[in-house]
């Protein structure tokens, strides 16, 4: 290595005026081990520039070439990996992290403790030397008087100075005036020596000679000292005379300290009795009008208002240390906590009274109300009210138990009031929906105001009963061999969704109005905390609002939301109820009401929760949609049941059967109403179950028909079905509609050829002979001589089948099917038209049989595909 560092030395570093200090074998971290040197080094010339510079030897010869050079300013860290185990590894953190191998521990260390050293010596700079043990940057401690970097190399540095010129020159002269000194060193040395000790004794006689001046200069010192002495002796006596003079100036000192003292008590006493005199002291005005502001007009209201936020103010100053200690700090207190106590009460009692007058006045506006669909309007009432909003926040703050006692007679007096209304306007509701009153009674009304009789189980009886009703008409309808439509036309039924969407339009506003009202007169926010403070002691009891409410504790948003929805609660514990009588009443009236129903509250809750999910408006529509959902799934379930109930007569053709038609009705309606409805999967699952249950019952009565043939039930029917289907076109029961498609085109196939059957019996079975004898392997040409298959049995046969036989045949048949097929449907024609193709069909099957097996025979048949065309066609006509 010593070799490597002197061959680097003279071939690289010396060429640009640089000194090699430290030298480290390296190779890359994690690559092909391609071997380089790092090296330390110091330029010769000052200001000294310190690098790291990596060379690498070349690939064409042994010489080394320097590749790329740091500045040491540029290092930042430097990482040893692991400062307790030996690791070769180690990183420089220059404008990138350079990570590298050493081929021995002791070099890497020696490098870093240069790379320590230069940087102590030149730069001084904060580079990081992570992992690095604390002894080897120990050792590197510069320590004594004169502190310089220790090492090796770098005593090199400190022990060579360069020559300055005049020592050059001086070396050159006496090198001259010696030329042996090279060829001869000894006899130099001796020279040297001899002019070295001719110099000693010049010195020291130099010395002995100037003994003289040095006696001379003892003797000025100390008459010096003697001077010093005097001064000394002066300054004693003027010290003692500025004695007195410094005790007189601290007495002074300390009488200013004491005036200074005084003054700054006085200004900051006179301070805090300012801050009491401007912060708990209330204004006469406002003292007066506590205690008789009149508090039924606005400017009565607004000087109170302002009254009891100063007090609230001079009540809740932030007292300094020991203010509560004063007498007149506490006197002024107790006068303040005695307006608070008696304002308070006496707001409380008026408001009370203005909700016992409210309930008054509002009733005597009921009357008008009774015969219109509408609700009366509380906004005037709120307007009044929310005069006082800020003085109930300055209640709520300051005496939280009239605050609750004040909400609890509101509740109370709105809830008796708004009852009243919500039943009259639900009762004008019922009658409306019903009719007459006459009408009314019939439904479980009875009275003037027509009032509902019995309790919900009893509508649901009523209901049942009506279900009951629906099934008899239906098997009435079956008996008559005809389909007619419900009880209650198109009209009565919009009539009742008219009425059931004002009844929500009405019923939503009010509940809206209410809840704002309440969240801003009892200020109950619902999007922010309200701080409340309660005198010291002053517990809460809420009743059915119960709650402990501490002093200076905020309420939470949460239960502020939750006592809205619990006022609001008990203010229109009614609406529910209500609401679900009218709901039981609308179903029993018709039970596609459900479907009208469903929509308009799905619809509502909707725009409900879009306002806000958790309100009393979302939460009482959420639970009566439930019931509307219920009363729905119901109405789905009573059909269904009807379908499997329904009994067949034995003695009339079927035709289409009730619930087919029910179903048309059902989806003609329900796409009518569910037109962009929320509500659409809802749809979508019943007519899933619907149409399920119309599929197997039309089997079902297919089956047990005796008067009508079952392929003709079932054809008519499913293509009653498919019509429908196709007209409405409903996209979640396309698979029905082509499953109803291929019933209806099955049966009808299956029907025209049973009753078809062999219209030319005896030639039908002459040629199944002649196909049989084919089918054992005669050749069709050789069937004519058999026996039992020849020409002359082939013209027999034919001549049984004269046009008029065939004509008289096809008549026949279109007399039956026209006794089969119902004329509503009117499928006769079509049926007929199938017939008549069948028919060709096997005319010309029997015509290729006679040409193959019977070529030449000049045998044909009595009549033409035109005949019976002709025949098909005047039948057709004639009925």
């Amino acid at each position: 290595m010593t070799a490597i560092k002197h061959a680097l030395q003279r071939d690289i570093f010396t060429p640009n005026d640089e000194r090699l200090l430290s030298i480290v074998n390296v190779c890359k971290a994690g690559k092909k081990k391609k071997n380089c040197f790092l090296c330390a080094t110091v330029t010769t010339e000052r200001p000294v520039q310190v690098k790291v510079v990596k060379v690498k030897k070349s690939d064409k010869g042994d010489f080394y070439k320097r590749q790329i050079a740091w500045a040491l300013r540029d290092l930042a860290v430097v990482d040893a990996k692991d400062a307790i185990k030996e690791n070769p590894e180690f990183d420089l953190h220059f404008e990138k992290i350079y990570k590298w191998v050493a081929s021995s521990t002791a070099e890497k260390n020696a490098f870093i403790s240069c790379i320590w050293k230069l940087n102590q010596r030149y730069l001084r700079k904060k580079i990081d030397f992570v992992n690095v043990s604390s002894q080897l940057l120990e050792e590197s401690v510069p320590s004594g008087e004169n502190q310089s970097v220790t090492g090796g190399d770098e005593e090199a540095v400190d022990e060579y100075q360069e020559l300055n010129a005049r020592e050059e020159q001086d070396i050159e002269i006496m090198m001259e005036g010696c030329e042996y000194a090279i060829s001869n060193a000894e006899a130099f040395a001796e020279r040297l020596s001899r002019e070295l000790q001719v110099l000693d004794g010049a010195n020291i006689q130099s010395i002995m000679a100037s003994e003289k001046q040095v006696n001379i200069l003892m003797k000025l010192l100390d008459e010096a000292l003697k001077e010093v002495d005097q001064i000394e002796l002066k300054l004693s006596s003027y010290e003692e005379m500025l004695q007195s003079v410094k005790e007189q100036m601290d007495q002074i000192s300390e009488s200013n300290h004491l005036i200074h003292l005084s003054n700054t008590n006085n200004v900051k006493l006179l301070s805090e009795i300012e801050f009491l005199v401007n912060h708990m002291d209330l204004a006469k005005g406002h003292i007066k009008a506590l205690q008789e502001g009149d508090l039924s007009s606005s400017r009565g209201i607004e000087a109170c208002t302002n009254a009891a936020d100063a007090l609230l103010q001079c009540m809740n100053v932030a007292l300094r240390p020991g203010h509560d200690m004063l007498l007149a700090v506490e006197q002024q207190q107790q006068r303040f906590s005695d307006l608070r106590e008696n304002f308070a009460r006496r707001l409380a009692s008026h408001l009370n009274n203005v909700f016992v007058q409210q309930g008054h006045d509002q009733s005597s506006t009921l009357a008008q109300h009774s015969v219109e669909l509408t609700l009366p309007n509380h906004h005037p009432f709120h307007r009044d009210l929310l005069r006082y909003a800020k003085l109930m926040e300055w209640l709520k703050s300051t005496d939280y138990r009239k605050y609750e006692g004040l909400t609890k007679n509101y509740m109370d007096y709105l809830s008796r009031l708004y009852e009243r209304e919500i039943k009259d306007f639900f009762e004008v509701a019922k009658i409306k929906m019903t009719g007459t009153t006459k009408e009314s009674k019939k439904f479980g009304l009875h009275g003037s105001s027509g009032k509902l009789t019995g309790s919900t189980s009893s509508l649901n009886k009523l209901s049942v009963q009506s279900s009951g009703n629906r099934r008899s008409q239906s098997s009435s309808l079956l008996d008559m061999g005809n389909m007619s439509a419900s009880d209650l036309d198109v009209a009565d039924r919009t009539k009742f969704d008219k009425i059931f969407e004002q009844v929500l339009s009405e019923l939503e506003p009010l509940c809206l109005a209410e809840q704002d009202f309440i969240s801003k007169f009892f200020k109950l926010q619902q999007h922010q905390s309200m701080p409340g403070t309660v005198t010291e002691g002053e517990d809460t009891d809420g009743g059915t609002l119960s709650r402990q409410h501490n002093a200076g504790t905020p309420l939470p948003v949460s239960s502020e939301k939750d006592m809205i929805r619990q006022m609001m609660i008990k203010i229109f514990r009614c609406i529910e109820p209500e609401l679900n009588n009218l709901i039981a009443l609308g179903d029993k009236i018709d039970s596609f009401n459900s479907l009208y129903m469903l929509v308009k509250m799905s619809h509502h809750v909707w725009t409900a929760q879009n306002v806000d999910p958790a309100s009393f408006l979302s939460t009482t529509l959420g639970n009566v949609l439930v019931t509307v959902k219920r009363n729905f799934d119901k109405c789905i379930s009573n059909q269904i049941r009807q379908m499997e109930e329904v009994k067949i007569s034995k003695k009339s053709k079927v035709g289409i059967l009730p619930f087919v038609a029910e179903f048309e009705e059902f989806a003609g309606l329900a796409e009518s109403i569910f037109k962009n409805a929320e509500r659409r999967g809802d749809l979508d699952k019943a007519y899933t179950k619907l149409i399920r249950g119309v599929f197997v019952n039309v089997e079902k009565v297919a089956n047990e028909s005796q008067k009508t043939p079952r392929d003709v039930v079932m054809m008519e029917n499913f293509h009653h079905i498919f019509a429908t289907l196709s007209r409405l076109k409903i996209s979640c029961l396309e698979a029905e509609k082509k499953e109803a498609k291929q019933k209806y085109t099955d049966h009808l196939q299956s029907y025209v050829i049973y009753s078809l059957g062999q219209p030319l019996e005896k030639l039908n079975h002459f040629f199944e002979g002649v196909e049989a004898r084919v089918a054992q392997g005669i050749r069709e040409e050789e069937v004519s001589y058999q026996l039992a298959f020849n020409k002359q049995e082939l013209r027999k046969v034919i001549k049984e089948y004269p046009g008029k036989e065939v004509k008289k045949g096809l008549d026949n048949l279109y007399k039956k099917v026209d006794k089969h097929l119902c004329e509503e449907e009117n499928l006769l024609q079509v049926v007929w038209h199938s017939m008549q193709d069948e028919f060709i069909r096997q005319y010309k099957h029997f015509e290729g049989l006679i040409a193959r097996c019977y070529p030449g025979s000049g045998v044909t048949m009595e009549f033409t595909i035109q005949d019976i065309l002709d025949y098909c066609s005047s039948i057709a006509q004639s009925h």
